[in-house]
């Protein structure tokens, strides 16, 4: 499958109606714009002051709206939450596809595909969508109502992931057995929990050697795992 109708599929199934085409009329784009600009100041309020500083309020501010109109968008601040959500979790695998195919066309012939995908990945996870995403993740943790917004959006970007990897990395090796994809979802499963805890651990670990060893730890046991038969 080439690459451009691979992202457009899992980007489709993972948010539909984000992946759609931007509305015909001008009063329906100003509207879409005028959203995403609150969304992305809700983003930049949530990264810098933790989910306790995403409020309508806040938002309204940053963007110089009044609140009114952020009301007419997101009458409550739990609307607002959700569109945050829905473009974390798109935008994340968005990011990741985008940054990962373009390795690819650019990989030299000697170079390990598993390697350019934990490198993408990487630096997906050093992002500012994915910063939202681990604020979220820790306050769904303790407040039940962000958790029935966020736990099913990332319960869906997994779902959907894991059932197109075998299309993204078809280097992983093809006809091989059900014991070879589960090893693919393991190596994914490894990479995405040793990555944020890279993240989370860098202020201890520092932005050196230490942290470099544990990328090319990951790196080289997503290679081991790729060739188990």
């Amino acid at each position: 499958m080439k690459t451009q109708s691979l992202q457009d599929r899992m980007l489709a199934a993972l948010m539909p109606e984000m992946h759609a085409e931007p509305p015909e009329k001008w009063q329906q784009r100003k509207s879409a714009l005028m959203r995403e600009r609150l969304v992305s100041a809700a983003i930049d309020c949530l990264v810098a002051g933790g989910y306790p500083g995403l409020t309508t309020a806040a938002v309204a501010s940053a963007c110089e709206v009044s609140r009114g109109a952020m009301h007419h968008h997101f009458p409550s601040r739990m609307e607002l939450v959700s569109a945050v959500v829905d473009h974390v979790v798109y935008h994340r695998m968005r990011t990741f596809l985008a940054d990962y195919f373009e390795a690819v066309a650019r990989r030299r012939p000697d170079e390990p595909m598993i390697e350019l995908a934990v490198d993408a990945h990487w630096r997906s996870v050093q992002t500012r969508d994915y910063a939202a995403w681990v604020e979220l993740a820790l306050a769904a943790r303790t407040d039940g109502e962000l958790a029935a917004i966020f736990e099913p959006a990332a319960r869906r970007y997994d779902a959907i992931w894991t059932s197109e990897m075998i299309e993204a990395f078809p280097q992983w090796g093809e006809g091989s057995g059900r014991e070879h994809w589960d090893n693919l979802k393991l190596a994914n499963d490894f990479t995405s929990a040793i990555h944020m805890g890279m993240l989370l651990q860098a202020s201890v670990f520092g932005t050196g050697e230490r942290l470099e060893r544990l990328r090319r730890f990951a790196a080289r046991t997503m290679q081991r795992l790729s060739e188990e038969r």
